[in-house]
């Protein structure tokens, strides 16, 4: 399904909070204490600025998931801090939305009532309605709004999990491989989605993808996480600048070159 957007200038969507600029400052996380102490992540510090879509890309466990959790509120760094605008992070925080590689709607709500969910506090009905009514729209499943989740595809399914996000109207959205279940196909319906979901709610997004060419499809900026042999953990070990604006060439001979590149640094053949 086609999904077609109507235009906006750059900015605040009615009804949608700003987008925030959001810092890593000297991130470390650790589990356990001690001798048995693990160490995921060492000295993490970046920034990303207000509107910004940012991937992250990095082996399985190096701490990718942690990072959005710690942005989120839902963790908290063994040592460092997670900056949104002006304030620390300190407990879960309301101007962040999650969305996660599983949809994780209610299976006995209806998708509208799975997306209201979403919606902050003091939200009156008459807001909370067109709101969600707006949303549907936007992720094209006006005509699937009674039916629930069982009822739909797994793509529908994402469409309203992030849509559930997005009634949050958070000013920092993170979204931690939330393509990752899907078939191909569906995948790059949702990516182009993506795109056009942000130029009409323009948060700042923070992503977690293995997929390279989904990160040069969706980001203004690529970090990879790795161990550059300097200790325990993953730190950053590669920032890229992705070339051209949005939407981009899946056949760029440009883009193609940065994959192998990126390859390269993950430690895989791109031959």
């Amino acid at each position: 399904m086609t999904t077609v957007l109507p235009s906006r200038p750059a900015g605040t969507a009615p009804g949608h909070a700003a987008a925030l600029p959001l810092s890593f400052r000297g991130l470390q996380r650790s589990f356990g204490a001690g001798a048995t102490a693990h160490t995921v992540l060492r000295d993490v510090t970046f920034d990303v600025a207000a509107g910004e879509v940012l991937a992250i890309l990095g082996p399985s466990g190096c701490g990718k998931s942690t990072l959005l959790r710690a942005a989120a509120g839902l963790d908290s760094p063994s040592a460092g801090s997670v900056v949104i605008e002006d304030t620390a992070v300190q407990g879960i925080d309301a101007r962040c939305a999650f969305a996660f590689q599983e949809p994780r709607l209610l299976p006995w709500h209806t998708l509208q009532a799975n997306i209201a969910i979403g919606l902050p506090a003091g939200c009156s009905a008459k807001e909370g309605k067109a709101k969600v009514a707006r949303l549907l729209e936007l992720v094209g499943l006006e005509n699937f709004a009674k039916h629930r989740p069982r009822e739909v595809s797994g793509g529908m399914a994402q469409r309203a999990s992030l849509a559930r996000a997005l009634a949050r109207n958070p000013g920092v959205l993170l979204l931690d491989e939330p393509f990752g279940a899907l078939d191909a196909l569906t995948r790059i319906r949702m990516q182009d989605l993506l795109l056009d979901v942000h130029r009409v709610e323009p948060a700042t997004v923070l992503l977690v993808t293995h997929d390279v060419d989904e990160a040069l499809q969706l980001a203004d900026r690529i970090i990879v996480l790795g161990n550059d042999g300097g200790g325990p953990g993953a730190t950053i070990v590669r920032t890229v600048e992705v070339p051209g604006s949005r939407p981009r060439d899946r056949a760029s001979a440009e883009l193609a070159h940065l994959r192998g590149s990126l390859l390269q640094t993950l430690g895989v053949d791109a031959h």
